[in-house]
């Protein structure tokens, strides 16, 4: 048996699917396609014989990948590359093609030799691993932002004893916890803010308090401190101010002012007096520092005999999408 011969019949009986080409011919069509290629793209021969192998891309095959294909083929060298390439069916592989030039005994190029593999599963598993590698670096990062407010809150917060202290170090936790599971139902993309005020409202009934405004999606980054801020708040209200009456109450608003802001209206109607210290405790103060350097904005507040009144202005550059305004 010449080797011409056996070099067919290992073509032919190669578990490798293969394919050879005659580029002397117009479009390099295919002159000889192995079983196991017929069995790789659910063809027959004679669907394959005297075709370009063009046939097996698809509306998904990158043209940049098929444009360096071309050129390595123009070079005349080996080449190696991997294309999404579809079967009859149109199912849609991954394809790792080799293709080497035959040149005969003068050194002219006669056919292309070509084998494929199909490593659709090496990709998907590629693919999930930098989903998964992606996945793990943002849990980190978020993991160490919420660690770090709760060691803030921890560290910051005062008390005259240590269940007064227990106590307030509890609520502001339970704030942040609120507040994430919220991300987590989202699926970590923006919150209304009508949402955020309202989990806020619940551990201190709902009666006494109105809120409502715009709809506004806050970025999950700045989700937690606002919900920290608004904490302090109605902790401050239910302690000095007007949720410590029968019949106080709190009224929150919130609208646009313009395409960058936001601003929070408090108003507190029905308590007792305020006075200064208690706008400058350390709740207030935790929570316009807060504000100021974590959700980039400014609080004002006035002692009126009514009660307090505060406004927070929250400045970022916010477009409007499906009727909900979402912070850049």
């Amino acid at each position: 048996m010449d080797r011409s011969a056996l070099a067919l019949i290992s073509v032919e009986r190669t578990r490798m699917p293969m394919i050879v080409s005659d580029p002397l011919q117009p479009d390099n069509p295919i002159v000889l396609a192995n079983s196991a290629f017929l069995k790789l793209t659910g063809y027959t021969a004679d669907e394959v014989v005297g075709r370009n192998c063009r046939f097996l891309q698809g509306p998904r095959t990158d043209p940049a990948a098929i444009q360096t294909l071309r050129d390595r083929l123009a070079e005349g060298g080996d080449i190696t590359i991997e294309l999404l390439n579809y079967r009859k069916d149109g199912t849609a592989f991954w394809n790792e093609l080799h293709i080497s030039p035959i040149h005969d005994d003068d050194g002219q190029l006669v056919y292309h030799f070509a084998s494929q593999m199909d490593v659709t599963d090496r990709r998907q598993a590629q693919a999930l691993e930098q989903v998964e590698h992606r996945l793990l670096k943002e849990v980190d990062h978020r993991a160490k932002n919420a660690l770090a407010l709760v060691q803030g809150i921890v560290r910051l917060s005062q008390a005259d004893d240590s269940a007064s202290y227990a106590r307030a170090v509890q609520g502001r936790v339970d704030s942040l916890a609120r507040a994430h599971g919220l991300l987590a139902a989202g699926g970590w993309q923006d919150v209304d803010l009508d949402t955020i005020v309202r989990a806020e409202m619940e551990p201190f009934g709902r009666k006494q308090i109105m809120a409502g405004g715009d709809p506004i999606a806050i970025p999950p980054a700045q989700v937690q401190p606002l919900a920290l801020v608004l904490h302090e708040m109605l902790s401050n209200a239910v302690v000095h101010g007007s949720l410590s009456a029968p019949n106080g109450r709190v009224d929150i608003r919130w609208w646009m002012p313009d395409a960058e802001s936001v601003t929070i209206e408090w108003i507190e109607r029905g308590g007792p007096v305020v006075h200064s210290e208690v706008a400058t405790g350390f709740g207030w103060r935790m929570a316009t520092g807060i504000v100021r350097s974590q959700l980039r904005g400014a609080v004002t507040f006035a002692l009126e005999p009514e009660g307090l009144r505060a406004t927070l202005r929250l400045r970022r550059r916010l477009t409007q999408v499906d009727g909900a305004m979402v912070a850049h």
